[in-house]
């Protein structure tokens, strides 16, 4: 199976959720996050510096919950950028 390659809007969701990601999580150590949310430190890792432009829903999820971050704000946060990009803009 090929996989296509991301394109630059996905890339960008992408490192907007490690920042995200890597915000939240603050001071606490990397790893008893990714325990916690049952996924191994590289993952959480890739994700944070954004090497893993689209985790699977589910990681997203568990972590995001340990963290304690709404889905909501998980989404706001990734993909308000794009709803700007989407507008048309009035031409000079």
């Amino acid at each position: 199976m090929v996989r296509l390659p991301l394109t630059p809007a996905e890339l960008d969701r992408g490192r907007r959720l490690g920042t995200l990601l890597r915000s939240a999580r603050g001071d606490r150590p990397m790893l008893d996050t990714a325990l916690a949310a049952g996924v191994s430190p590289e993952t959480l890792r890739k994700i944070e510096s954004g090497r893993v432009a689209t985790p699977a829903f589910s990681t997203v999820a568990a972590i995001a919950t340990v963290l304690g971050l709404s889905l909501d704000t998980v989404w706001a946060e990734v993909s308000a950028p794009d709803a700007e990009q989407a507008r048309p803009r009035a031409s000079a």
